[in-house]
């Protein structure tokens, strides 16, 4: 869709538009835009009729909606309308600094979108495509702030005349304040002035002069007091430093004005990009502007699907799920259900007065025009429209018998016109068919007109009172009965649609609820024949089942809710549990480790001093080996507990989560969730992929499909006729390095000195703090797939310095 073709599309009943009340939702949305141009856009805004256009601004919708809910920064601060004003400069017009201002300032959001929406571009491919047409205009945005500052006043630097000029013209007001000023405190003026000040009048500086002592002071006057008291006297001794200064002031003015009409004159120049780029600024602003009403309506992306050309039926299709009229308030508007089926091409709604079928009538038809508009509808998800040709809607609101003639004669004028224009891609809404004249003559025209209407394969939707439209929905293929509710308890209608039933009259239940003597309310019951009887008796079986099977669905919906809602909570408090038990697991370790540190270091001294006294060792040497033993024991953080799931794809990702992905054959942990699927870091590599592209695995079931694949890459190594791999040598030192640093490099350390066959490695990494000591035992060896088992070195080898790692033994 280009920004031209968003004011040519076929103009649609404009009669219907305004009857449907599609121009009050314009208006609403119009409050979204930021500028006058988006504001004039969205107020012009015409339905489409094609539907790869209406899927298209469907799409830009839901893109703006998506950068909304990212908080990409998107804003349309300082746009402003200026296409005026440059083609204005193509003429010849000088702008004044502030116009200026805002041509930078809406080209330097330009540029800001422009740059934003390249670097987004393949997330938001549409808003992109849009962006690219922006016109930056560079040389243009310099020039103007190389001659404006901020406060719209021409720079000193704009050209070196102007700079010599206010360079002269400051020197000259200095001398000139300081000669009248030295005039105005002399001691020798002082009885002849007012008071000692210096001001100005018609741009000339003066000094108040006492009326009685006029010539005191020799001087030009140009002013008096409304008293007559003082004379404003420009004294003759500054008369030609006044001049000298004035004329340095239309000097700089003539300059000024130079300067602004070149800076115009590149204006000029670039006016059509300017223009274009004003009307693209104005349309990416009605995107978003349609994004943010679909916000405040708690709106959805309605499917848009082609007509069906197989059969008959032209395959017009009307699926809203919970729509609500976009006018009304949402904390009190009821949601209604259609849906028309493959057979169906007329809808009957029939109901009291006042019961919400005009209501109805407009919800269909409103949401049905702003789909078409790329306007998100409030709708549950699952809903379905076609792109209608036109919509054509006869909706009157006179029901007085005495207009009856005019209401009839106003409603058959409307049907006729839509009768010669629609077709079958119209959609027909027609309100109170058959009213305002004779029942029997109005309720045999109304089946005609719908004859007519499913003869020509219309989509049309109905609302009436004719008794007569409730059978013939029944008994003519392709017409469905609706009916709207009514509680016949609070004696008001509830407002909701039922697809397929009929309504009922109620007449005699409201009779008898309101007081009416049962004498009477019996005598009219047995004037209503038998058949029409049991069918009413029938119909609220039929309600009253449908109303059961409702109420059903929303317990069933509400214990899901509050199922899912438990599932939540207790997921969030088994990780919290589990942090809290790591958290734990530390302090312990931590705490016995400096005891074991402390032991250590006394077994250390009581060896010196039984050395040192000639005395056996082995006592000292058992206890030093069952600390190693106490060492190996402690408890480790690292085990995490297994998130209690039945199902792996029914388990909620979560960042850390360690996850299995199939297309890679690798295992990587989880770096950022979203909607759409998750960010998995496979060593080194961001991968994204689908929620359904991941597997939860046991850490048993990890270490056994590591342990086959390193078995098999070394049986494929081993089958060919080359030798073992280079062994990676018997000692890695890791010490000084950061533990997220030295975790990679002992990992690979293990899995090449596995495939080289080493029956153990010692992997030096000195003792500090021990923190990298605890990280490689606890977060790597404790659980690797490839080790027997570990254990410090002998003294001579280190001690707790270096850990000593046996591996799995080959097969």
């Amino acid at each position: 869709m280009t920004i031209q073709d968003v004011t040519v599309h076929q103009q649609m009943n404009e009669k219907s538009a305004e009857t449907l009340e599609f121009p009050k939702v314009l208006d609403r949305l119009a409050t979204y835009t930021s500028f006058s141009a988006s504001k004039k856009m969205a107020l012009q805004l015409t339905p489409t009729p094609d539907l790869d256009a209406a899927l298209e601004l469907m799409q830009e919708t839901s893109e703006a909606r998506l950068a909304l809910e990212q908080k990409t920064n998107i804003t349309f601060g300082g746009v402003y309308d200026v296409r005026t004003e440059a083609y204005s400069c193509q003429r010849g017009f000088v702008l004044d600094p502030q116009m200026l201002l805002n041509i930078h300032s809406m080209l330097r959001r330009a540029t800001i979108l422009r740059r934003t929406f390249t670097r987004l571009g393949a997330q938001f491919r549409i808003l992109s495509e849009i962006g690219e047409q922006l016109e930056e205009c560079e040389a243009l945005q310099t020039e103007i702030k190389a001659v404006l500052n901020d406060d719209g006043e021409v720079k000193d630097s704009a050209s070196a005349k102007l700079a010599i000029i206010r360079r002269e013209l400051k020197v000259a007001h200095d001398r000139l304040l300081t000669k009248i000023n030295n005039i105005s405190t002399s001691q020798s003026n002082a009885k002849y002035l007012q008071e000692p000040i210096v001001t100005q009048r018609n741009g000339r500086y003066v000094i108040p002069l006492k009326a009685e002592f006029k010539g005191r002071i020799p001087g030009v006057v140009h002013d008096q007091s409304s008293s007559g008291a003082t004379l404003w006297i420009e004294p003759l001794s500054t008369v030609e430093m006044n001049n000298n200064y004035r004329e340095l002031q239309l000097a700089e003015e003539n300059e000024i004005r130079r300067i602004l009409a070149a800076l115009c004159e590149i204006v000029g120049q670039q006016a059509e990009d300017i223009a274009h780029t004003v009307e693209a600024l104005a349309y990416l602003d009605l995107i978003f502007a349609r994004a943010k009403y679909a916000d405040t309506l708690n709106a959805s992306a309605v499917e848009l699907v082609p007509f069906n050309p197989q059969g008959r039926n032209p395959g017009g299709m009307l699926k809203l799920i919970d729509a609500r009229h976009p006018l009304l308030d949402p904390a009190t508007v009821v949601p209604i259900d259609v849906e028309l089926d493959d057979e169906t091409y007329v809808l009957v709604i029939t109901g009291p007065n006042t019961g919400g079928k005009t209501v109805a009538l407009k919800t269909i038809g409103l949401l049905v025009l702003m789909s078409q508009c790329g306007l998100h509808l409030p709708v549950e998800e699952g809903s379905m429209l076609s792109v209608f040709e036109d919509v054509y809607a006869d909706i009157g609101d006179e029901q007085s018998i005495e207009q009856s003639l005019s209401t009839f004669s106003s409603h058959m004028t409307n049907i006729i016109a839509i009768l010669q224009r629609a077709n079958d891609r119209s959609l027909v809404i027609l309100d109170e068919l058959g009213a305002g004249t004779d029942p029997v003559e109005g309720s045999a025209l109304a089946r005609a007109l719908l004859l007519e209407l499913l003869d020509a394969s219309i989509t049309t939707i109905i609302s009436t009172h004719h008794p007569e439209l409730k059978v013939f929905g029944y008994e003519t293929p392709g017409v469905r009965n609706a009916s709207v509710e009514f509680n016949v308890e609070t004696l008001a209608p509830t407002y909701r649609l039922m697809i397929g039933l009929p309504g009922r009259s109620n007449a005699l239940a409201i009779a008898n609820r309101l007081g009416l003597p049962e004498n009477i309310i019996e005598r009219a019951r047995g004037m209503i024949t038998t058949e029409e009887l049991e069918v009413d008796d029938l119909l609220d079986e039929i309600r009253k089942t449908r109303e059961d099977a409702r109420l059903a669905y929303e317990r069933t919906k509400d214990n899901e809710m509050e199922s899912n809602r438990i599932r939540q909570e207790l997921a969030e408090r088994f990780d919290q549990i589990e942090d809290e038990r790591r958290q734990a697991v530390m302090q312990i370790r931590a705490q016995a480790e400096e005891e074991l540190e402390q032991l250590r270091y006394e077994i250390r001294d009581l060896r010196r001093r039984l050395q040192s006294a000639g005395q056996p060792l082995e006592a000292i040497n058992q206890i030093d080996s069952w600390t190693t033993d106490l060492a190996e024991q402690l408890p480790s953080a690292g085990e995490r507990i297994e998130r209690p799931v039945e199902d792996g794809k029914d388990r909620t990702p979560r960042l850390g989560d360690i996850v299995w992905v199939p297309s890679l054959r690798a295992e990587g942990e989880i770096s950022e969730v979203s909607d759409s699927g998750v960010e998995v870091m496979v060593g080194q590599l961001r991968v994204r992929t689908k929620l359904d592209e991941i597997e939860y695995r046991t850490r048993s079931e990890r270490n056994a499909e590591r342990r086959q694949r390193l078995q098999s890459r070394q049986r494929s190594t081993t089958s060919m006729p080359k030798e073992r791999p280079k062994s990676p040598g018997l000692e890695l030192d890791v010490r000084g390095t950061r533990v997220e640093d030295a975790l990679p490099r002992v990992e690979e350390y293990i899995d090449a000195a596995y495939m080289a066959g080493l029956p153990f490695v010692r992997i030096i990494h000195g003792k500090g703090t021990g923190a990298l000591r605890m990280a490689i035992r606890d977060e790597l060896l404790r659980n690797h797939p490839l080790i027997a088992k570990f254990g410090s070195g002998s003294g001579k080898e280190g001690g707790d310095g270096v850990t000593v790692v046996h591996l799995a033994e080959q097969h």
